[in-house]
């Protein structure tokens, strides 16, 4: 069966105020200095490629003072034109969810305030009729029950065991509706069992994959926008019949961040 792209309405944040002034993850070191403008340019690259391939982008006004907040897909959760706002596990991103929690309200969607930690599309991943929620690092375990009661979708809680891999879209992408590709080491023995079960033709990527966040991907159903440098699972992906579109976020990347986090999918109707 050919494999058809959808239309997708995403929302992004320019990295305006993009720096690494603390440490939060694995990849921030703030003695490195940061080239905003290049952050800037590769942003703006990855905004193109979206626009390229027949989908809308919406933008959310950056805010002075919060540097991530360019990592979109942390900014809420838009299920069935449903939003559900976040609360951070971190005090530096905290002034982030009224922002985005704001520009859902107003872009006309019901809003629902988290009950319990959740860092949006970071940790909640849709997948077909089932909601892959993420857990270990950021979004709380408790979290899981309000997803499943507010949209309706069974949950499947997977235990990330790598603090590398703190958010689950940075060791699992959604392909398709019944495909996903993950790095099998960054979740714990039972959710890997759970993965293979739901997941048997999966993509498996390698660590050197997962190292670039070639993981933090983001699929339409056949184009896979992913970073540069990630020639074994772009093959791999090839194979199945996908097509890669690479971008260099190399420098978003120093803050933990890909194409994934800097694009939050916006599903405004049932279905979609």
């Amino acid at each position: 069966m050919p494999m058809e792209p959808t239309r997708q309405h995403y929302l992004m944040c320019r990295p305006t105020y993009f720096a690494v002034d603390y440490v939060i993850n694995p990849w921030m070191d703030p003695s490195q200095p940061v080239d905003t403008d290049r952050a800037i340019r590769q942003w703006e690259q990855l905004r193109q490629a979206h626009l390229d391939l027949g989908h809308t982008v919406a933008e959310i006004a950056p805010v002075p003072g919060l540097p991530d907040m360019v990592f979109a897909a942390n900014g809420g959760t838009v299920i069935d034109g449903k939003a559900l706002g976040v609360q951070f596990r971190n005090p530096q991103r905290a002034d982030e969810a009224p922002a985005y929690l704001s520009w859902f309200a107003e872009a006309g969607l019901p809003t629902y305030e988290p009950k319990h930690v959740n860092e949006g599309e970071g940790d909640i991943l849709l997948a077909g009729d089932l909601l892959l929620a993420g857990t270990g690092f950021r979004t709380s375990h408790a979290a899981h029950r309000q997803l499943q009661e507010l949209f309706g979708y069974p949950v499947i809680s997977l235990q990330l065991v790598d603090p590398r891999y703190y958010h689950l879209d940075t060791a699992l992408t959604v392909l398709d509706e019944r495909t996903v590709a993950y790095l099998p080491e960054a979740f714990s023995p039972g959710s890997q069992a759970v993965l293979r079960r739901l997941f048997p033709d999966a993509v498996l990527a390698t660590a050197g994959d997962a190292e670039v966040f070639g993981l933090n991907a983001v699929s339409d159903g056949l184009h896979v926008v992913l970073p540069a440098g990630t020639p074994q699972l772009a093959g791999r992906l090839r194979e199945r019949g996908y097509l890669p579109v690479e971008v260099d976020l190399s420098e978003l990347r120093r803050a933990g961040g890909g194409p994934k986090c800097c694009t939050l999918r916006l599903r405004q109707g049932k279905g979609a």
